[in-house]
């Protein structure tokens, strides 16, 4: 019985994953690209791509490769591993590009179901498709790649933040534009839009894609729970000594910080092992230390020297 259960939620995780990973391709080849537009993070380098080729490299195809590629050597350099959800994403979203890249009565073009005749409002309605796609997809625990693996390599290694690796690479992705030719300023600023309607969307969709959460939970199977969060997550968690006020009986609840993309699995751990579990959560903006972001300084100490 369970294992038809579990079944039944696996299937639904994924054709959520499917329809994201369209909702996601939407953005780009229903939009963006029919309108030469172009915005951060890789799929806006991929379209440069193919604006830089005339069309011969894809995006969808570049988006496929490069992905692959920064998989393969993340594994090799950092010995982790991204899970079967993140390539399943990232191929479904390839193939929900080549599909709807096809299917012209669907571009926001004259003539298209879509078409949107102020220019402006294109990367609007973009930018609201592809933070409700990446919203889903990562609330179900999968990832579309990308920057996201970037940032992941380059935070291991120097003490650099998160946030700002992502800012630092869509900027410099959408300044790529102004090296060619047929683009100016104004298609810059087109992609800058669009990144701002993203980040400010999908904290609608899943509070933020680089948020972090705060969770108490309340269950009489504490035990297994944090076995499974120190063991399977290599998260730490503390246990916490409370008193029930109506029972006046003492209780032990766990304090533990995940960030975003493990919130969903960890939830569902904690129904599995104790559907009668009491569970608070709280979104956190900043969390400093190790697992997280480093602390920041903004002012450098000098040591006095001996007299």
């Amino acid at each position: 019985m369970k294992l038809k259960a579990d079944f039944k939620v696996l299937l639904k995780d994924y054709l959520i994953l499917t329809l994201a990973s369209f909702i996601f391709a939407m953005a780009w080849e229903c939009f963006m690209i029919p309108n030469g537009m172009s915005a951060g993070g890789m799929m806006g380098l991929c379209t440069i791509i193919q604006y830089a080729t005339g069309g011969f490299i894809q995006a969808e195809v570049s988006y496929a490769v490069i992905n692959a590629l920064l998989i393969i050597v993340a594994v090799l350099v950092m010995g982790i591993g991204f899970g079967f959800k993140t390539i399943y994403c990232i191929a479904a979203s390839s193939l929900a590009m080549a599909v709807i890249g096809k299917l012209g009565f669907l571009h926001s073009v004259p003539g298209g179901f879509f078409f949107i005749e102020e220019t402006v409002l294109i990367p609007i309605v973009a930018g609201v498709f592809e933070a409700v796609g990446i919203g889903l997809v990562i609330r179900y625990g999968g990832s579309t790649g990308g920057t996201d693996i970037i940032a992941v390599m380059v935070n291991k290694y120097w003490p650099v933040s998160l946030s700002m690796i992502f800012l630092v690479t869509d900027f410099i992705v959408c300044s790529l534009l102004l090296f060619l030719p047929e683009k100016n300023f104004s298609d810059m600023c087109y992609g800058l839009e669009e990144l701002v309607v993203f980040s400010l969307m999908i904290d609608l969709v899943v509070g933020g894609k680089r948020s972090s959460y705060q969770l108490l939970v309340f269950s009489d199977k504490y035990q297994e729970i944090a076995d499974h969060i120190i063991n399977k997550m290599e998260r730490g968690v503390t246990v916490l000594k409370a008193m029930g006020w109506y029972t006046k009986q003492d209780r032990n609840l766990l304090l533990i910080l995940v960030n975003q993309k493990e919130l969903h699995s960890l939830t569902k751990v904690i129904k599995d092992t104790d559907p009668r579990a009491f569970l608070s959560v709280s979104s956190t903006n900043n969390v400093y230390g190790e697992g997280f972001e480093e602390i920041k300084a903004g002012v450098s100490v000098k040591k006095n020297k001996k007299q």
